[in-house]
């Protein structure tokens, strides 16, 4: 159902989610292709922003504060699901894997890497930050347009 605390979180994700896709670039070689990585995560940001911090809020503060962070954790975590996934497939369709196991276990090793370039004190501060004052602006939404 639509609420005010759901579309509070889920604008506050997508404006975090853009942002730290733009400060993903610079520590990824020159000539990486982004294509829509940006807009890719903008729309997960939107989706868990909706799901999991709109639905969370009206319990309180602390509650709207850990629903904020747990988005930020499952915004990671599926950014790098989707972006390994999509790398996995197009180095299958080059034939670089002898099976669909390959191919799987190739997936998460992609997403460890991306996970361990992207673990940086301004994208970690900026997903903590973001997804403390996100909780916290839905909070306040629901509260205000109860």
């Amino acid at each position: 159902m639509p609420t005010a605390s759901r579309l509070v979180a889920a604008v506050c994700f997508a404006v975090i989610a853009y942002f730290v896709s733009g400060l993903i670039p610079p520590l990824l070689p020159e000539g990486t292709q982004f294509g829509l990585f940006a807009y890719v995560n903008t729309a997960l940001g939107v989706v868990l922003g909706w799901k999991i911090t709109g639905s969370r809020t009206g319990e309180g503060m602390q509650t709207a504060i850990g629903a904020g962070l747990t988005t930020s954790l499952a915004l990671v975590f599926w950014g790098l699901l989707v972006h390994s996934g999509v790398i996995m497939i197009e180095n299958s369709t080059k034939m670089r894997y002898d099976g669909p196991m390959e191919a799987v276990v190739d997936t998460f090793n992609i997403g460890i890497e991306f996970a361990q370039i992207i673990a940086t004190p301004m994208i970690i501060g900026t997903l903590v930050i973001g997804g403390i004052v996100a909780g916290i602006l839905a909070e306040l939404a629901g509260r205000r347009w109860a």
